[in-house]
């Protein structure tokens, strides 16, 4: 809507939402908006349409067919605006703009008859103050009555008397100005309201600004007081608000509604009142219950078309005037001779309907109700009237007259609206009509005394006042909202939805038998006491002495919520894949948008920062069938498609999440990411860039203890559907949002530019506590090796009752995992507060001592026993012990077991770590093996076959060369830290970086000799080693040690070292050590009977994690081959 003069703009007032959204702006919604809005409540009214001032309103029949929208179902046809629908046998006219249906309708305010109040569901708590209500409303829409008598109410009171049973003549009362001077000027300096011209065009819009519509007395007494219109401004649906938060007068606190405008953009409110009429609010409140909101199953029912039945009557020799005047025209006739208003006769039968003529708008296409939608009676005059009527027209003779006969009475009010869930659209069948072939015969009496053609609707039941559909009613079986208008929430009978009201003719729960605009306005004026309190009440609980709306400050706009200098693209994106195990598809509508263009330069994308532009909001849907046989809507989406980890410079992400709404009450998040890695030549880039990796889980209700659904799967966008996308984008910044994109994809892939420093690390203040202190224990092995064994005392043991077993700590091949004193928390600390005292145990090749051949069969040959035989001496010989191995530690106490160096007596328990009897490498570890890398790497060394690996560290040019070479070396993730890239160019990748703070199996032979319970935990995302290597140490233990407890562990996210030093290991990995640890000292390690498992049934089950080992095929392994071979020639 244009703005208008006078008024202006508010800026961006989303911040904190409103008191309250009125939806919609005719008799209902402009009185709750008013009386809101005069209390000092701060309220926006929302309506669909635009704005429209008298000059707009179409004065010839191309202007109207232009206002009209169509829809067709079957065909697929829909073009115009939404001002008209048609559905099966039944005509069903809304109007759409502000001011709702008293723009074109022909304001004719009736009291309610006494036939209608006395109905068994009329509401009897509405009879306490409803003629106080009625005449409040009467009084805000200036009810007159014309002083004349026009030409068609003289020639119906001559013809109808004595046709239709007994008939009374009834005057008619208007919201019409009929005053010769103009009301007192308001300071909104809007068009001033004229008197009524007679024109008859009052069905099409006033074109002289003379019909009191709402928009020229309840809603410009509510912009007065400060409340905010938005027209074109469509509401979607509603849901209650899950977690947004807002600050008003720096009080924080939650808005309770959301209103959403499309699938993306939301206002938040603590109060929600839907009056966007009959099928606009039924259609608001089926979308809203297909997204989780609780309605009563009366939804729908109750609908009444207020008998209406419509017919015209073209031929006519009688002085009726039934076309609507142009300005020429009205010129030339005096007034008493005009038209009239629309209806200005009215004559009601004993029979219990009533009919009123009404004159046919010059804007009007006549041709549609001379055959188009009607049928003719008597039949087969249509043609030979349309012939004359063309010949009267080119000789100029007078034209034969028409008019509208429209009927009203008291249908069965059985109709119901549906929602079409295959369309999205609305639909109803019309309520039975008993008294409809006596309004026909009625309808055939006055057609004969006219002396004309009845041309009658081809629908069965042709509706322009809709009445029902969330009736108001006493519990929720009988209805969808009180008597109040509040909305019920069907888990019992009379509890209501906190701040959601229904206040249109939606809530009258029968035919009113008359007109029913006074009577809709009648109850919007109840129901708007009852809410008024309800909001006092509310606000002075939260906020006593909170502050009312400004007053006179006015706005009126048409701007959607997107700033217009914004640069916004809208995607739409569809996933298809498997979650876990079942068929998942997710239909995305995105816009992304960005406010700051200007602000992010060069400097930005050299430093890595993403641009705004390549984030955004998410709406549409996800088809789960397996969890919800119907739709999850989103109601609230996020992604980002350039998300950075300053401890993964070199990874790009794409992340996604997704709350999501079922009918049925439920709500899921869908999370996923997007992995870019710049590995292996971006040879896996198709696949990581159209891969979306995504865990889905069901939000727990308040209070819920019951497991909640906890899935993951992978979800993938085909080359097909990623082309539909890019050619379906749309927006004013769709060529940058491409550029910006595919220049992410050539930084991390081909570039490979780190993004961000390190000094982007963030130092805590979580360890300022001291160190425990600790000892060391110099221990001679049984072949004369010195080795140590760090010694942590826990004072704790000393007030315990019973004694917690001690425990061994056995780390990996160099490096440290354990005692980590620079870091917040690791495994000594853990287990020191658990109470357990704490051995470390400093094998031979510890980087502390000398260079050595030693072998990790001596670590378990030597070393283990040793540092054990230490522990018992300073606990006694039955001291049982538990042990926590890693990577090679866990291979060498498996020597030491099965190998008989260490009696399994002496264990309590065993838990390793990505390790155990079995190593089953990925490929790229196995790819390293067999390559000559020792040989080259010492010939490349030369004597000193030392490497430094310190950055700081000097280092001869052979050094050099060898730590270039290993950087240089493909790998699954890179880091920005040399030392880091030189040790995982050599080893491989030993940790995944998202999660740091910032040979001959021969001793299998003997699996008696590891009688104690074990524990094996493995990564999820596969680094040197694969799940496998726990699987099938615990399927090992299972067949041989049925009698002891054996667990297995797969942490997702994890690698190989990232298990004990990464940032959330003491969330997600310690606890499963500490429980292990747990239940055996609770047990004792004493043999029990438990399940015994056959060879054939352990052979047939499969690794159920197998789905983790996504990481390092062989495929592009050989691309390390084809590199390591071409460099040993070139040495050679």
């Amino acid at each position: 809507m244009e703005k208008q003069a006078g008024i202006e703009q508010r800026p961006d007032d989303r911040g904190d939402g409103y008191d309250a959204i009125v939806v919609g702006s005719g008799y209902g919604g402009s009185v709750a908006a008013c009386r809101m809005s005069t209390a000092g409540i701060k309220v926006c009214l929302l309506e669909k349409g635009r704005r429209w001032k008298a000059e707009d309103f179409p004065t010839d029949s191309w202007k109207m067919m232009s206002a009209v929208r169509y829809e067709n179902r079957n065909l697929g046809i829909r073009f115009g605006p939404e001002d008209a629908l048609f559905q099966k046998d039944s005509l069903a006219a809304v109007a759409c703009g502000l001011g709702g249906g008293s723009l074109i309708n022909a304001g004719v305010m009736v009291p309610t008859p006494i036939r209608a109040r006395r109905n068994p569901k009329w509401p009897k708590e509405w009879e306490r103050d409803w003629d106080i209500c009625e005449s409040s409303a009467a009084a805000m829409l200036r009810i007159q009555s014309s002083s004349a008598k026009f030409p068609i109410a003289k020639v119906m009171g001559e013809i109808a008397e004595g046709e239709f049973e007994e008939s009374i003549e009834s005057s008619v009362k208007l919201s019409v100005n009929f005053d010769a001077e103009e009301p007192p000027s308001n300071p909104l300096k809007l068009d001033q309201i004229s008197s009524c011209f007679a024109c008859g065009n009052c069905l099409a819009g006033c074109p002289y600004n003379a019909k009191n519509s709402t928009d020229k007395n309840y809603l410009i007494s509510a912009i007065q007081a400060g409340c905010t219109i938005r027209t074109k401004c469509q509401a979607r649906y509603v849901i209650k608000n899950p977690h947004g938060t807002c600050q008003p007068d720096g009080i924080s606190r939650q808005r309770r509604w959301r209103v959403y405008i499309n699938e993306i953009d939301y206002i938040t409110s603590d109060w929600v009142i839907l009056s966007a009429g009959v099928l606009g609010t039924t259609e608001i409140l089926f979308q809203s219950q297909m997204r989780g909101l609780r309605l009563p199953d009366t939804l729908g029912s109750g609908f009444s078309c207020n008998g209406n039945t419509l017919a015209y009557v073209a031929g006519s020799a009688a002085p009726v005037n039934g076309y609507g005047l142009n300005r020429k025209q009205l010129s030339e006739i005096p007034f008493q001779d005009r038209p009239g208003p629309s209806i200005s006769s009215s004559h009601t039968s004993s029979l219990g309907f009533t009919i009123q003529s009404a004159i046919l708008p010059r804007a009007y296409p006549y041709m549609l109700f001379e055959g188009i939608t009607t049928y003719t009676w008597p039949t087969g005059h249509r043609f030979f009237q349309g012939i004359v009527d063309r010949l009267k027209r080119f000789l100029g003779l007078r034209l034969s007259q028409s008019i509208i006969l429209n009927a009203m009475g008291y249908d069965e009010s059985d109709g119901k609206i549906m929602l079409d869930k295959d369309t999205d659209k609305i639909c109803f069948h019309p309520p039975q009509d008993p008294l409809l072939p006596r309004k026909i015969i009625a309808f055939q009496k006055l057609t004969k005394k006219l002396g004309g053609i009845l041309f009658m609707s081809r629908y069965r039941s042709t509706a322009v006042h809709l009445l029902g559909g969330c009736n108001a009613s006493s519990d929720s079986s009988g209805g969808v909202c009180n008597h109040k208008g509040q909305v019920f929430d069907p888990k019992t009978p009379a509890a209501v939805h906190s701040g959601l009201y229904v206040c249109d003719a939606s809530l009258i729960p029968c035919s009113v038998g008359i007109n029913p605009s006074l009577t809709i306005a009648t109850a919007a004026e109840h129901a708007s006491r009852y809410l008024l309190q309800d909001i006092l009440e509310y606000k002075n609980k939260i906020s006593p002495g909170s502050e009312a709306a400004d007053q006179n400050q006015f706005f009126v706009t048409a701007k959607n919520l997107e700033s217009d200098n914004a640069s916004t693209v809208l995607i739409k994106e569809t996933m298809r894949g498997y979650v876990g195990g079942m068929p998942c598809t997710v239909h995305l509508k995105m816009r992304m948008q960005s406010q700051n263009l200007k602000s992010f330069d060069k400097r930005n994308w050299f430093t890595g920062e993403p641009h705004p532009l390549l984030r955004g909001k998410a709406g549409g849907y996800v088809v789960f069938r397996a969890i919800e046989k119907e739709k999850l809507h989103i109601i609230d989406g996020e992604m980002d498609l350039c998300v950075v980890d300053c401890r993964t410079p070199y990874t790009q992400y794409m992340c996604y999440r997704l709350l999501l709404a079922a009918a049925s009450g439920s709500r899921y998040i869908l999370e996923g990411k997007k992995i870019m890695n710049p590995c292996h030549f971006a040879l896996h880039a198709w696949r990581e860039t159209t891969t979306l990796h995504v865990t889905f889980n069901k939000v727990a209700p308040i209070g819920s203890t019951d497991t909640m659904l906890n899935l993951k799967g992978e979800l993938r966008v085909s080359f097909l559907e990623l082309l539909k996308c890019f050619i379906s984008l749309k927006g004013n910044g769709r060529g940058r949002f491409i550029h910006l994109l595919l220049q992410t994809l050539v930084r991390t892939y081909i570039l490979q530019i780190p993004r961000g420093t390190r000094e982007n690390f963030t130092v805590t203040d979580s360890y300022d506590r001291s160190y425990p202190s600790n000892t060391v224990d110099d221990i001679r092995t049984a072949d004369g090796f010195i080795i140590r064994c760090r010694h942590w005392r826990n004072p704790s043991s000393l007030n315990r009752d019973k004694l917690l077993s001690p425990i061994l700590l056995l780390n990996g091949y160099t490096m440290e995992s354990y005692w980590l004193p620079t870091e917040p928390q690791d495994l000594v600390r853990t287990l020191l507060d658990e109470g357990h005292e704490v051995w470390l145990l400093q094998t031979r090749l510890h980087p502390l001592n000398p260079a050595n051949n030693a072998t990790i069969e001596d670590i378990g040959k030597y070393d283990i026993p040793a540092a054990i035989g230490k522990i018992l001496e300073v606990h006694g010989p039955s001291t049982k012990i538990h042990v926590v191995a890693r990577c090679a530690g866990g291979l060498a106490i498996h020597i030491a077991l099965m190998g008989g160096h260490v009696s399994a007596t002496h264990i309590a328990s065993l838990s390793c770590t990505n390790s155990s009897m079995f190593f089953k490498l990925t490929a790229l570890a196995t790819i390293k093996m067999w390559l000559p890398l020792v040989p080259v790497s010492m010939a490349i060394l030369g004597e000193k076959n030392i490497l430094p690996l310190l950055e700081r560290s000097k280092g001869s040019s052979r050094h050099r060369l060898l730590k270039f070479i290993a950087r240089c070396l493909p790998r699954y993730e890179r880091c920005s830290c040399k030392e880091c890239e030189v040790l995982s160019g050599i080893f491989g990748n030993a940790f995944w970086h998202e999660n740091i703070y910032c040979r001959q199996q021969w001793f299998l032979i003997h699996p008696e000799r590891m009688a104690i319970s074990t524990l094996y935990i493995s990564g999820g995302r596969s680094l040197l080693v694969t799940p496998d290597t726990s699987f099938l140490a615990n399927k090992y233990m299972k067949l041989h040690q049925p009698g002891f407890r054996h667990e297995r562990v797969v942490v997702d996210g994890f690698g190989h070292l990232d298990l004990l030093i990464g940032e959330k290991s003491h969330e997600k990995v310690f606890p499963h050590i500490i429980s292990h640890i747990r239940l055996v000292e609770q047990e004792g390690n004493d043999s029990t009977p438990r399940k015994n498992y056959s060879k054939e049934a352990l052979d047939w089950a499969d690794d159920p994690d197998r789905e983790y080992r996504d990481f390092g095929s062989w495929f592009f392994a050989l691309a390390i081959i084809f590199f390591l071979l071409l460099l040993h020639a070139l040495l050679l």
